[in-house]
């Protein structure tokens, strides 16, 4: 075992990566890390040794560590992923905690480009009562969720639509994690292996949350909230759009790094 992991460090690759890559290729839990420490001296099979080093090669050409796991810890939840979803980030997480804030005990919830699942299913998780709607436009993408929400026991009702189009009534709460890189950012060659469709949005990376601007009010309840994840730079560029689009209590929330990471707005109440 040790050996095996030398080689992987040895060829650049981050020794915790190694150490789940590892145990993921001798089928143990990806968290025993104390299991390596037992059988640090033990050699690997031919067939072990070869499918551990075809994951380190994966990762070394940038395949995200869990599509080669086939799962991602996501706000107390282990989600199942694979290429047909973008893996979900702990970033995300500040936009999961904003939304459990903002939703009333039985609240109506609508989580926008759904991926796998990873929004809605934490929040369902957090608050068994919520009423919870989810839309993606990749069946691809839903057929992850759904699998997602079978395994783990929780109720999401998914939606096969492009954003709001297609969907019924109004919310207390809308989510969405929506792409916002520019189509020209020099950081998308780093990201090949995941769905271009689910990054990249226009010249600025602005336009699905324009349209999520101006096509939330019509499903929101007076004083539901619109919330949206978006780029680091983009905190000022999206209050901006909500403003504009009539939304009140404008305001951002900056994730564990503290970046401006989400930024979100209320529907105005009727006078």
């Amino acid at each position: 075992m040790a050996q095996a992991l030398q080689q992987a460090k040895a060829q650049g690759l981050d020794h915790l990566e190694a150490q789940t890559l590892l145990l993921h290729a001798v089928a143990q839990d990806p968290h025993d890390r104390a299991w390596l420490l037992v059988h640090d001296t033990d050699f690997l099979d031919a067939e072990q040794l070869s499918r551990f080093n075809n994951l380190v090669q994966r990762r070394l050409q940038h395949e995200p560590l869990a599509y080669l796991t086939g799962w991602q810890d996501f706000h107390g939840l282990r989600l199942q992923v694979d290429k047909r979803v973008l893996v979900p980030r702990p970033d995300t997480e500040t936009l999961v905690d904003w939304a459990l804030e903002m939703g009333p005990p039985a609240a109506q919830v609508l989580d926008l480009g759904t991926g796998s699942g990873a929004i809605a299913l934490a929040l369902k998780h957090a608050r068994p009562a919520w009423l919870l709607s989810a839309v993606d436009a990749s069946d691809d993408a839903l057929q992850v969720a759904q699998a997602n929400a079978q395994r783990l026991g929780l109720a999401v009702s998914f939606l096969h639509g492009d954003w709001l189009s297609g969907v019924q009534g109004c919310f207390d709460v809308i989510v969405s994690n929506p792409p916002y890189i520019a189509d020209d950012d020099p950081h998308l060659p780093a990201l090949q292996a995941e769905p271009q469709a689910a990054l990249v949005s226009g010249a600025d990376g602005l336009d699905d949350i324009r349209s999520l601007a101006a096509q939330a009010p019509l499903h929101l309840l007076p004083g539901g909230w619109l919330l949206l994840e978006h780029g680091h730079d983009q905190a000022d560029a999206v209050q901006a759009l909500l403003q504009q689009a009539g939304f009140d209590q404008v305001q951002s929330r900056k994730d564990l790094a503290g970046i401006p990471r989400c930024t979100g707005g209320r529907w105005p109440e009727v006078k």
